[in-house]
């Protein structure tokens, strides 16, 4: 079973049915969280994943949200509606990486999704902390986009850089939480017992 197919199949809520077991976490994996509504972020990305977190230890990981770059006890994400998959970095330095992770707990969370500003957003996190072992970044950035299936940039998106006196940033280099899930160098090992 290839990753896509794992990951429709999680995501659709049939991982019960498959006979998959829940994975042991450890620390570097990476949580994916897999909205059960559609919203701003899951309109313009694929397979319902709106956030990422980082695994820190059994009970915590670090994440970059609305307060910002914090610690969160990996419990009050399992209370959370949706879903979280997990996913294994492969050739990820995880000592390294999560040393970086930390370095930027108690930055502020980036409400505009920019690559270049003192902010920062989830996958972003993810995307600057996790290196090889030579130290090199594994996640590039890529392309972002704001437009939805039909190849409008929703009202949401329009109005939130209008209000702050932007350009939709579309294009940009970047990363969303969805595209890093489908990336070739993480592997969904099954669903967040």
């Amino acid at each position: 079973m290839n990753n896509k197919t794992l990951q429709t199949i999680l995501a659709s809520g049939i991982f019960a049915l498959v006979g998959c077991q829940s994975p042991q976490i450890r620390p570097a994996d990476l949580l994916f969280h897999v909205s059960d509504e559609e919203n701003a972020i899951t309109a313009v990305t694929p397979a319902m994943i709106d956030h990422v977190a980082i695994v820190l230890s059994r009970d915590s990981v670090i994440e970059a949200v609305g307060k910002g770059v914090v610690t969160t006890p990996l419990d009050s994400l399992r209370a959370q509606k949706g879903h979280y998959l997990v996913g294994r970095v492969r050739r990820a330095d995880s000592r390294k990486s999560l040393e970086n992770a930390r370095r930027f707990l108690g930055q502020a969370y980036d409400t505009l999704y920019l690559p270049d500003n003192d902010a920062i957003y989830c996958s972003e996190l993810v995307q600057l902390s996790f290196v090889d072992g030579n130290g090199r970044p594994i996640f590039q950035p890529v392309p972002m986009t704001f437009r939805d299936s039909t190849g409008q940039i929703p009202t949401h998106w329009q109005e939130l850089y209008r209000r702050n006196g932007l350009a939709v940033p579309e294009g940009l280099p970047g990363s969303n939480p969805a595209e890093l899930s489908q990336r070739k160098i993480v592997k969904i090992v099954g669903k967040l017992p």
